[in-house]
Formats: structure tokens, sequence, C-alpha cells
């Protein structure tokens, strides 16, 4: 299976003449797709079928970011703004069956959707455990202050996506509940020790049995005192690998994102160098796409493997 070890993004609503020549030459193991792209259920729907067409794989990853709440990259065909992870912690700490019984039929009913536009993989859920002082850039994405129900929602999340053939991406792995600040614009640097961590933010992530997890740009000081999660051999083989136990496909947040202070090359490779499987550009900008792909190695052994088992999930 020769595939890029990295998910790209593209400009617009349509595929251009030169990203077909890249998805089709250059093989990314993915495309994500955010509001930017999507503006009709028939045009995702169309162009979703262009991508696959053009990579000339039938299940082929496409991935979409939709969480809900104020992360509705659907919203111009279907208003998803109501439905925040907060919005069903809140409503399980006040009915704990009616909250389950409505999160299940909502990701089905999304799901639905996803199937009938072509996408196979979405970003959620967010396992990051709120605080007083949670950085806003988490805020009502986050499901709940108390673990046991991050835990119980994040579980019943991820079955129901594959009940329904969908794969979830659980995030931001280790834990971004203690950031206070906004990944995006700066590096966030967590000053707590491993023990408590485990015992709460890292928590949130054991036992999840999802096919993909996604990276917090976090610098966890007392862990690694110079690289972000992301960056950090230590953080990846030892926290997210051995302690909480994650055994699928691991990919960075978004290496264009302030938290991390390289070029996009070295991002991406010390990404991969760290023990990411897979790096996610979500820049959408065709020069940087190709620039990253001419340079970035095929997926590795592990990653050839668990890409097999994705598919053969999808069968």
């Amino acid at each position: 299976m020769k595939k890029k070890a990295i998910i790209i993004s593209i400009a617009g609503k349509i595929l251009t003449n030169k990203e077909k020549k890249l998805i089709k030459n250059k093989k990314p193991w993915g495309v994500i797709l955010f509001k930017r792209n999507i503006n009709s259920l028939f045009q995702t729907k169309i162009l979703i079928k262009n991508i696959r067409k053009t990579a000339g794989d039938k299940k082929f990853p496409v991935i979409i970011d939709e969480e809900g709440g104020r992360v509705c990259r659907l919203s111009n065909f279907l208003d998803n703004k109501v439905y925040s992870q907060q919005f069903f912690g809140d409503l399980f700490k006040k009915d704990k069956s009616i909250s389950i019984n409505l999160y299940k039929n909502y990701i089905s009913s999304i799901c639905s959707v996803f199937k009938s536009i072509g996408v196979n993989i979405n970003t959620v859920p967010v396992l990051d455990l709120f605080k007083k002082n949670t950085h806003g850039i988490i805020g009502n994405r986050s499901y709940s202050s108390d673990l046991k129900v991050v835990k119980l929602l994040g579980k019943l999340c991820v079955n129901t996506y594959k009940h329904n053939k969908i794969s979830a991406v659980i995030k931001h792995i280790p834990g971004h509940g203690m950031a206070l600040s906004d990944s995006h614009k700066k590096l966030p640097i967590v000053n707590t020790g491993l023990d408590k961590l485990m015992k709460n933010d890292f928590l949130c992530f054991k036992g999840v049995n999802a096919h993909f997890a996604m990276t917090a740009h976090i610098l966890y000081k007392k862990l690694d005192s110079i690289n972000a999660a992301t960056h950090s051999k230590f953080i990846i083989s030892q926290i997210i690998r051995k302690k909480i136990g994650f055994k699928g496909i691991l990919i960075s947040d978004d290496i264009s994102m302030k938290a991390l202070k390289y070029d996009l090359l070295t991002n991406a490779r010390k990404s991969l160098n760290a023990g990411c499987n897979l790096v996610l550009y979500c820049g959408g900008k065709y020069n940087e796409s190709s620039y990253l792909l001419k340079h970035l190695p095929l997926i590795d052994t592990f990653t050839v493997k668990k890409t097999s088992e994705f598919y053969n999930f999808l069968s």
C-alpha cells in the first residue's frame, strides 16, 4: 500500500486539475474536508466521489471535522450547532437514559448523512476534560468536567460510529483540558505532574478503542520540557502508547497551527519521528500540500497494517 504519511486538504468546493494530479500521483493517505469545501449535500457528494475516483480507491479516507456545536462544517445544509458535546454531557447529568438514547440516535443520524455524501472518518469525540480555567477553544466541545461522563459518552460515541461503519478520531490525546491558551495561536504549557494527569486528563483516553487518535499540541513541561506532545517521543511512546494503551493510527493535529514553532516540513518530520503515524495538514494550499507530499515518506508497516484493518472494517 503505497501512500504518503499525510492527510491533506483542498482549497475549494471542487477539485482543481492540479489537486487531481497531486492526489493521483503523490498519493496522500487521505483528504480532510472543511466548511470551505462544503456548499450543499449534492455538491459535497460529487466532490467526494471525484476525490475517490482520482485516487483510484473506493475506500479512500475522506475525513471531516464535524463535532456539532461550534465546530459545524455541514452548516450550509445541516445546522448542527445545538448538539455540542456539552449538550449531551449536561443532559446526562439530568437523565442518563434519555441522554444515551438521544446521543445514539443523533450519531446514527449524522452517520447517515456521512454515508450519503461519502465521508468515512469523523474527528470526534473530543475527550478533553473540562476545567474551570480550560481555554475557551475547548469550551462546550468537551462533554463535562466529570471524568466518568467523558469516558462513558466517549466510548458510546466511538462504538456507535463503529456500529454505523464510520471511524472516529479521539482527540486531543493525551488531553487538552489543562491548557490555558489556544494551540492554534500559541503553544500551551501545562505544569501538572504525571500522577495527577494519569488520574484525570490522560485517563479519559484509556480504554477507548478507536481506530484513530489525534495528538495535542501541548507542552507537558514535567514530562518533556522541550517538545510539544506531537513532537515528543517520550509522550507518544511511554504515555500514549504504553500508559494510555492506544493501539491505533496516531494522527498529528494540524501541523500549520502556531503551537508548533517550526516550518511545515520540519513540523511534519518531527511529528513522524516522534511516533505519529500520519500528519495532518489543514491549510488547503496546493503549493504547501505538494511540497509536503514530495518530501514526506510513505506510511510505515504498522500504518499499512492498520490501514488495511480500517479498510476491512468498512467492508
